[in-house]
């Protein structure tokens, strides 16, 4: 299996398909690359060289028991692309993954970044505080933590199958294959991994990384997110970026790159292209 080897000796394990203009993707909360295949395959038959990786304890990278912090993620990601020497990359960040771009960039500076979208993203702040009235209570991540610890096959099955995909609002048809395809990247992870990552995505304020970014940034998030919500992520975000876009998707879940591929393949694609 292709890995990196970061400097505290954890192995990372990447994908890396194509030539051209690298297009970098980190997945969200509890998942693996495998979650970007469809863009993956898509932005590979366009030209570009496509490049995910599994974030530690997470996928096939190393279940090491340290390390599962924002820095120790965005520090991965840098290693990443220094030992690829990735240049001119266009970073595209899910959900967690999002915070992982931004605490990167906000660590290790644009120079080998050309643009950056934000896909669901938890920044600049997932956690409900005076100044960000429309965010979570801290209760809701300890349940998260509480329900992988008590039993996370279980736990896992009843998020896919619900809110992160949308599948509990009224109409929508389940995809049984992609409830199934989440619960499979999430039983392949680390439990401590999984159950540390919840407090390192929660916790965090990624207002300051988020003023560092100066290259051109697409905010995309829908606005029937159950996971991330949308009025205390989205707008925000786009707002403390220098040069960002706010995309707003109708009705869209959390996990719309899967459900919505489609439409978020294409903007994807012209933004990246405009």
């Amino acid at each position: 299996m292709p890995t990196i080897t970061t400097s505290d000796g954890t192995e990372i394990f990447f994908k890396d398909w194509g030539s051209g203009q690298p297009i970098v993707f980190s997945h969200g909360w509890p998942l693996s690359s495998d979650d970007w295949d469809t863009q993956m395959l898509f932005f590979l038959r366009h030209g570009y060289r496509v490049i995910a990786h599994d974030r530690r304890g997470h996928g096939r990278s190393a279940q090491v028991g340290e390390g599962h912090d924002m820095d120790h993620y965005a520090d991965d990601l840098a290693a990443l692309t220094e030992q690829l020497d990735l240049r001119d990359a266009v970073h595209v960040g899910h959900s967690a993954g999002g915070g992982e771009v931004a605490r990167h960039i906000g660590r290790h500076g644009e120079a080998r970044v050309a643009k950056v979208a934000l896909i669901s993203a938890v920044t600049p702040s997932m956690r409900q505080t005076p100044g960000n009235p429309d965010g979570l209570p801290q209760g809701a991540f300890d349940g998260l933590q509480a329900g992988l610890a008590a039993g996370r096959a279980e736990f896992f099955r009843g998020v896919a199958s619900g809110p992160f995909y949308g599948f509990n609002r009224p109409g929508v048809e389940p995809s049984e294959a992609l409830i199934d395809n989440w619960w499979r990247q999430g039983m392949v992870g680390a439990a401590k991994a999984q159950y540390d990552c919840v407090s390192a995505f929660a916790q965090e304020d990624y207002t300051e990384d988020l003023k560092k970014i100066s290259v051109p940034v697409l905010v995309m998030h829908g606005d029937d997110d159950q996971i991330v919500p949308y009025a205390a992520t989205a707008p925000r975000t786009a707002e403390l970026v220098q040069n960002g876009t706010l995309k707003t998707y109708e009705g869209f879940p959390h996990g719309m790159p899967a459900t919505q591929a489609d439409t978020i393949n294409a903007d994807l694609l012209a933004f990246i292209q405009a």
